[in-house]
């Protein structure tokens, strides 16, 4: 059986050309935090994720950087016998990525992301965005549900498939005490 060019594009991003790889990086380095891009880079993954090519659809390739995740050390005031600067992991660097792209593109909704990179010091993401007061997202059926208000603000009330996975949702078990949320579960789960 023929595969077709999603497969191929598939096995071609499980392992990178190494020299192509820097060379980006070195350019994506330079560039700013947010930066708009024609086409997404991993058109598989884009198109698994629900992109289309059709106006209302923008990419945007946003660089974060790693690390950073310590509790920083109070410098005054009442502060504890022992300094505690623990780490605070409970969200995701793809799931902050897609929030620091909803608070910049206000007129836009985050439909999803993917990582298209990582190097010592920043993670660099792909962000899905969709823009819902174009008339070609509105009478699409199979996306105009990000038009109703209900569906607003998506990244930042963690209702993408990062942040569902950062809550732990992703698990539908009855022993899930993050369900329908960790502070309804009495804080016992995450």
């Amino acid at each position: 059986m023929a595969n077709g060019l999603y497969y191929y594009l598939k096995q071609a991003w499980k392992k990178p050309s190494s020299e192509k790889q820097r060379q980006r990086m070195v350019e994506w380095r330079k560039s700013k935090t947010f930066a708009k891009v024609d086409k997404p880079l991993r058109l598989d993954r884009a198109r698994a994720l629900g992109y289309k090519d059709k106006k209302g659809f923008v990419v945007i390739r946003v660089k974060i950087g790693r690390g950073g995740h310590k509790r920083s050390r109070p410098n005054k005031g009442r502060r504890s016998k022992r300094l505690h600067s623990r780490k605070n992991l409970k969200m995701s660097y793809q799931w902050i990525a897609e929030q620091r792209a909803d608070k910049k593109y206000t007129n836009l909704e985050v439909l999803n992301s993917y990582l298209i990179g990582k190097d010592g010091k920043q993670y660099f993401f792909e962000i899905i965005m969709v823009d819902p007061n174009k008339k070609e997202i509105q009478n699409d059926k199979n996306i105009n549900w990000i038009c109703n208000p209900k569906n607003q603000k998506r990244a930042i009330r963690g209702l993408t498939s990062s942040g569902k996975k950062s809550r732990g949702l992703k698990s539908k078990s009855p022993q899930n005490k993050n369900r329908p949320s960790v502070r309804s579960g009495n804080r016992r789960g995450k």
